[in-house]
């Protein structure tokens, strides 16, 4: 009998008839509001979410849903993969029934097993911009906005406004938004706005001070591997950030693959400061660009440059080029590598 989570990996990521959260209604009253059980802070943004999710989580005594995932598709619901394959299989038959796509199933099986686990409180990292994602029915208390840059254009805006404000649609009238500074504070209007992150957001959720959060590793953000360095950088300022803390001298060969929806020559551009040589690849996500175009599209910033189309052919050309080597511009990318591991 097929598994469900095989049976999951057969759904589409998006959903046929458009985004919005009718299915996730409908699916979440079909299994009893579960979402109602618990607590949270709602996390949006470009990038860090998942780290700050989980952090805050650890905070305030709770757990985290984030995503993507690395190490598996347990990652997501900080469980197993027994729990996991239990957390779907108890939505599988409602998800069905309503035409779920794979982010509302995986959502919805957060939700009921944090039911399920008596969890008290949780930070649900959102999926695609906010407004219309399938986490946007938990009328969360406190949102945290990490930071906002170009992506996803043809679904949540142009410009970094207009992206604000598909995710800061999350903040429902009496949530406290917690903000990098006042630049989208216009966006929320009549709701608390707290300047900050991670650390005031759990503050906001508990009441009380905080003196620090609490440590909470997470796969694929920035793990240091002798000579290899894997980072899961997918925006022009999350590149900037692990270019501050790669270890030792540059001149690293850079293996990347990168989502099309993304500032795909931003993001070449300062991987450029890294080395000299790329190894262009395409990760299993079907938003990943091929490897020609990476490779096209690099060659205005990089002395060489060289193609794999598969990742672990990409990984064993780049220890042959040099001995130091960093992998990044995609979760998707260090995932499917882990997975082969």
């Amino acid at each position: 009998m097929q598994s469900a989570t095989d049976w999951l990996e057969t759904l589409s990521p998006w959903p046929v008839e458009g985004f919005g959260t009718e299915r996730m209604v409908e699916l979440l009253g079909r299994l009893g509001e579960p979402q109602r059980s618990f607590r949270s802070v709602h996390v949006v943004g470009t990038k860090g979410k998942s780290t700050a999710a989980r952090r805050i989580a650890a905070t305030i005594g709770g757990l985290a849903y984030t995503s993507p995932h690395v190490s598996g598709w347990h990652e997501r619901l900080q469980t197993n993969a027994a729990g996991f394959e239990r957390a779907v299989a108890r939505v599988r038959e409602d998800a069905v029934a309503v035409g779920a796509t794979q982010f509302e199933v995986v959502t919805a099986a957060a939700f009921a097993d944090f039911a399920a686990r008596g969890v008290e409180s949780a930070a649900i990292e959102a999926g695609l911009g906010g407004r219309h994602d399938a986490t946007n029915v938990i009328d969360a208390p406190v949102v945290l906005l990490t930071n906002v840059a170009l992506e996803h254009t043809e679904v949540l805006g142009g410009t970094r406004e207009e992206i604000a404000a598909e995710k800061l649609a999350v903040a429902a009238l009496g949530a406290i938004v917690v903000l990098q500074d006042e630049e989208f504070a216009p966006l929320v209007p009549g709701r608390d706005v707290r300047i900050g992150g991670a650390r005031e957001a759990a503050e906001a959720f508990l009441g009380r001070p905080v003196a620090e959060l609490a440590e909470a590793a997470l796969p694929g953000r920035l793990e240091l591997r002798g000579d290899e360095v894997r980072d899961g950088a997918h925006t022009p300022e999350a590149v900037d950030w692990l270019l501050e803390r790669l270890p030792g001298p540059g001149d690293y060969v850079v293996v990347a693959s990168i989502l099309g929806d993304k500032d795909v020559d931003g993001i070449l551009e300062r991987l450029a400061r890294a080395g000299r040589i790329l190894v262009a690849t395409r990760s299993s996500n079907e938003r990943s660009l091929p490897a020609g175009e990476v490779a096209a599209r690099a060659r205005t910033w990089f002395q060489t440059v060289k193609t794999a189309d598969d990742p672990r052919d990409a990984l064993r050309l780049a220890r042959a080029l040099g001995p130091r080597v960093l992998v990044t511009g995609s979760l998707y990318l260090l995932a499917d590598l882990t997975h082969d591991e």
